[in-house]
């Protein structure tokens, strides 16, 4: 099939080099010419495990192309992706559906023949409808259907993520689109996959659901957390225990500084306004943005307390950038809080993170960047993991040490053993894990 994604942003790149690699033809279509004149060169402008080489072999076998015309790019395609960011509208916190509604408008403009429009983008409940509303009215006599196809991925797991999915949901209130979505997801669809059909606006909700629940999990065992270290109990073994229970599972039961991330932060607000404005408040879902605002302050006064409450004029080492491993992605970030927290009590900072320093410099310019972990240790009084990047996880903690100035040890994703940092003579402090003398 001929498929045109409107973004290049994460999920239209990702979206796109996978259908590609379906054996569709695929155009991703963006405004911004510096993008696009990157991904031809070959630079993929995203850091996502595997994405490069995905993009450069379908590039290669001439199913994937680039392009800033999207009028053109439209004319001649069977199914339009719709795939542009939706960030929360300053001021109020409802989703920014302008990019939405402004390819919409561009897209009535240019389809040719029976088309059908397929939103990727998170979206509130009954956009699929004003989508279908701007198409009707910009371009009458087009034969469009418009149809919710959420995406499901996961920031440093995305192609694995749409080549294995879970489910892949396709909304819909005109028959007319299912025969085109089946053969987009064909090699699912043949071997029995998870596509599961239903109505357009159920769809949407779907998406926004399932990021809530997900982002009401990390909450909960954050509070567990909490309640571990005035308690005595290890947070890990009671997420174990919890998880046994199939009904509960083991996923997002991971203690740390609280989500970030370009999905659940907004989505989470943007699903609360939505259930305000239709006079159904979701209690829950507001009271897990609320807590997971106050776990990043919280997590920074931890720091805090850690090195004897005053960090004026000491050094901080702060490990980890990203809301998570394997992106590049800032946006949200626990560490941005956290650092802006100690900045404000008087520390220096001194980071260091894989790939997301360069978003970072443009959000706080005012820290030291280290060329690694160790470079950001040397002098340090204190040294916080905020994510745990595979490479942290193996450092060779004595080399730190004999590093740093003061021996404080800050794990707030709760990588290390107790013993051994305690052996090598750190004052070491966890999330949900007390100490031998706690309780």
């Amino acid at each position: 099939m001929q498929i045109t994604v409107v973004g290049t942003g994460y999920v239209g790149l990702v979206s796109g080099a996978c259908f590609a690699d379906f054996g569709h033809r695929v155009i991703c279509v963006d405004l911004d010419e510096q993008k696009i004149a990157a991904l031809k060169a070959g630079y993929t402008p995203i850091f996502e495990p595997g994405l490069e080489q995905l993009v450069a072999s379908n590039v290669a076998a001439e199913r994937l192309s680039f392009s800033t015309d999207l009028a053109a790019s439209v004319a001649d395609a069977d199914v339009v992706f719709i795939a542009v960011g939706t960030p929360s509208r300053p001021g109020d916190g409802h989703a920014d559906l302008s990019r939405v509604y402004e390819a919409s408008t561009s897209i009535a403009k240019a389809v040719r023949g029976f088309t059908v429009v397929v939103n990727k983008s998170t979206v509130p409940v009954g956009t699929g409808d004003e989508i279908e509303r701007i198409i009707r009215s910009t371009s009458p006599a087009a034969d469009v259907v418009v149809v919710s196809n959420p995406e499901f991925l996961r920031e440093g797991a995305a192609i694995n993520d749409f080549k294995l999915p879970d489910r892949i949901v396709i909304g819909l209130d005109d028959e007319r689109a299912r025969a085109p979505m089946i053969e987009i997801y064909r090699p699912f669809h043949l071997n029995q996959g998870p596509l599961m059909f239903t109505g357009r606006r159920t769809a949407e909700l779907i998406k926004y659901a399932s990021n809530a629940f997900l982002a009401m999990k990390i909450t909960f065992i954050n509070e567990i957390a909490d309640l571990c270290d005035r308690t005595g109990a290890n947070v890990q073994e009671v997420a174990r225990g919890m998880g046994l229970d199939n009904r509960i599972g083991t996923k997002f039961l991971h203690a740390g500084p609280g989500y970030g991330g370009s999905c659940f932060p907004k989505d989470t607000l943007a699903l609360a306004k939505t259930g305000q404005d239709h006079g159904s408040p979701l209690r829950l879902v507001e009271t897990t943005i609320q807590v997971n605002e106050q776990r990043k302050h919280a997590m920074g006064e931890k720091i805090v307390q850690a090195m004897g409450g005053d960090v004026q004029g000491k050094t901080v080492a702060v490990l980890g950038l990203t809301f998570k491993p394997n992106t590049d992605d800032v946006r949200d970030a626990p560490s941005i809080a956290i650092i802006q927290l100690l900045k404000q009590a008087g520390a220096r900072i001194r980071a260091f993170d894989p790939q997301g320093m360069t978003a970072a410099r443009t959000i706080i310019s005012d820290i030291e960047y280290a060329k690694d972990a160790y470079d950001a240790a040397t002098s340090a009084d204190c040294l916080v993991l905020v994510t745990e990047w595979s490479t942290f996880r193996t450092l060779d903690l004595k080399r730190i040490k004999s590093a740093m100035t003061t021996a404080k040890l800050v794990d707030l994703r709760n990588v290390f053993r107790r013993s051994e940092a305690e052996a090598l003579g750190f004052s070491y402090h966890a999330v949900g894990m007390p100490g031998p003398s706690a309780g």
